[in-house]
C-alpha cells in the first residue's frame, strides 16, 4: 500500500476498489469491464496531459455533491474519503454500487489543483459505478455539482490504465497550476487469486461552471 503525503495522493492505494467476486461467479471473458485503448491516452514521451479545450479560472472552494459523466451514463452521489488507519485512501461502501467519493482532505473538484474522485468498477452483486469508466473518450464532458450552487464542468485530455506494479504517482496525483480532475477505478487484466492488477485513469481539467 502506498501512502499519502500533505494534501495530494501520491500514489493508489485503491485495491479497496476492485471487488471481482462478480466476474468469479458470472466469467471474466464476457463480463469485463471496458479498458481504454492507446488512442485514448497520453502518447509515448507525453508526461502529463495538456489542455485539448480552453482552460478556465480555478472556482472558489466547496466541497462537490454529485458527478456526472454522461457519455457512459454515470449520475452519481459524492462522498467525503478519508484515510485509513495505514494511510491509504478509504473507499466508499461496496454496498452502495451508485456512489462515488472525493478525497476530502485534498483539492476539491474546480478548485486550483488536482482533484481525486475514485469508486468501485464493481461489487459482489454486479457494476458498480465506474464499471465503464475505461470507455469514456478524449473530449468527453465530466460535470461535478457542488455545495456553493455551481456546476464545475471538466473536459477529459486523456483515459489510461495502468498496472498496480508501475502506477505513475507523481503523473496522477502530483501538484497542478491548473484545476484538474482524475476519476479512478480498478482495471486492467482480472486474476482470480489477485483481482483486477491495475488502475483506470481519467484526465481532466476545468473549461467551465454555470449554476444549478
Amino acid at each position: 500500500m502506498r501512502r499519502f503525503v500533505d494534501v495530494f495522493l501520491t500514489g493508489v492505494t485503491v485495491v479497496a476498489l476492485c471487488c471481482g467476486a462478480w466476474l468469479v461467479r458470472s466469467g471474466t471473458a464476457s463480463h469485463a469491464p471496458p479498458q481504454p485503448s492507446a488512442a485514448q491516452g497520453l502518447g509515448r514521451g507525453q508526461g502529463r496531459p495538456g489542455p485539448e479545450a480552453p482552460v478556465v479560472a480555478a472556482l472558489a472552494p466547496s466541497p462537490p455533491e454529485r458527478i456526472r459523466i454522461p457519455s457512459i451514463r454515470v449520475d452519481a452521489p459524492l462522498t467525503g474519503l478519508g484515510l485509513t488507519p495505514d494511510g491509504s485512501l478509504d473507499a466508499p461502501p461496496a454496498e452502495q454500487e451508485n456512489l462515488a467519493g472525493w478525497y476530502a482532505a485534498g483539492t476539491g473538484p474546480g478548485e486550483r489543483g488536482t482533484a481525486i474522485v475514485a469508486g468501485h468498477v464493481d461489487n459482489a452483486d454486479g457494476p458498480a459505478v465506474f464499471y465503464d469508466l475505461g470507455a469514456v473518450r478524449r473530449g468527453a464532458t465530466i460535470e461535478v455539482d457542488r455545495r456553493d450552487g455551481g456546476t464545475a464542468v471538466f473536459t477529459v485530455a486523456a483515459v489510461e490504465a495502468y498496472a498496480a506494479r508501475d502506477f505513475p504517482d507523481e503523473k496522477v496525483y502530483g501538484t497542478a497550476a491548473r484545476p484538474e480532475l482524475r476519476v479512478i477505478t480498478c482495471g486492467g487484466p482480472y486474476s482470480r487469486s489477485t483481482g483486477y492488477e491495475g488502475n483506470v485513469v481519467v484526465f481532466a481539467h476545468l473549461t467551465g461552471s454555470r449554476p444549478r
